[in-house]
């Protein structure tokens, strides 16, 4: 045989014998921290999401199939502040797997990166279900979002050494685009300055701030706390004598008190998608915050 045709023969051979390197395995608690794993990670990563945007992450179940993917799992994405509590130490614990413990490189929250908001002086049954290292929603302030693109993009190079440059590469683009997509943002947003909200829970502070709402009032007399019928008495009476532009409702709500409230009052509800994946339009981050801001000014007009 031709000795270039022996070697390429050999070459191909040794190459078909090489597995290729098995992708990071991680394992997201919510769509959103899901999604900017991919936009980091690329092909380098195998992301699975362990909830979904019609699932309020304050309650789920920690089921065999979810324990299944943290047992092999290289990396859990946490959003942290306490959203998990009722599950993910369950999960973590479940799962034998010491590579994703707090406190080891394979255990990443987001909310560790950055100030939170509503940070309580002190906690107490009465005060409904409020997070004690604070409002741990942050994935609706797009500089939250960049914040923690930043610090993921840092623990996967180091959980993955052998692809850092990948991950690097991809962090500074993905930045990039996020920075241009948040000028356009902020110019778009900008009608809705200084508009007043009515929203049900606490879960849209991060996105009041950022676009400079003016949140007068809360259907949730408290956090987690459903509304009685003479606290809606009480908010239909004080709306009506200075009403709100619009009542900002996520599609995972119950839609009885916000409907019932829109009615009385004659203000409209503006159903946003709060997380990847809560309507058609929101596929990924980006589209997370084109579909919020779209929704909200079709109903600012």
């Amino acid at each position: 045989m031709n000795l270039k045709i022996l070697g390429a023969c050999l070459m191909a051979a040794l190459f078909i014998a090489t597995p290729a390197q098995a992708a990071l395995r991680v394992l997201a608690t919510t769509a959103d921290w899901g999604s900017l794993a991919t936009e980091l990670g690329g092909d380098k990563v195998d992301v699975y999401t362990a909830t979904s945007a019609l699932q309020d992450v304050h309650q789920v179940n920690a089921k065999p199939s979810l324990v299944a993917r943290a047992r092999t799992a290289d990396l859990v994405i946490a959003n942290g502040a306490d959203l998990e509590i009722g599950w993910l130490p369950v999960l973590l614990q479940e799962s034998g797997n010491p590579k994703i413990q707090p406190g080891t490189p394979g255990f990443f929250e987001a909310t560790t990166t950055v100030r939170l908001m509503d940070i309580p002086s002190a906690v107490d049954r009465s005060q409904g279900d409020v997070h004690p290292l604070g409002n741990p929603h942050i994935q609706l302030d797009p500089r939250y979002v960049a914040v923690v693109a930043k610090a993921l993009t840092t623990r996967l190079a180091q959980i993955d050494p052998a692809n850092a440059t990948y991950y690097q590469a991809r962090g500074a683009d993905f930045l990039a685009r996020w920075k241009q997509a948040m000028a356009r943002w902020a110019a778009e947003a900008a009608p809705l300055k200084g508009v007043k909200v009515v929203v049900i829970h606490s879960d849209q502070r991060y996105l009041c701030r950022w676009i400079g709402f003016n949140e007068v009032a809360a259907i949730e007399p408290k956090p987690g706390v459903p509304p009685s019928a003479g606290y809606l008495a009480e908010l239909v009476s004080k709306l009506s004598a200075d009403k709100p532009k619009m009542i900002l409702r996520n599609f995972y709500n119950d839609p009885k008190a916000v409907e019932w409230l829109s009615q009385k009052i004659g203000v409209q509800v503006v159903l946003l998608p709060f997380s990847v994946g809560g309507t058609p339009e929101a596929k990924d981050l980006f589209g997370l915050f084109d579909d919020t801001i779209n929704r909200l000014l079709a109903a600012n007009k």
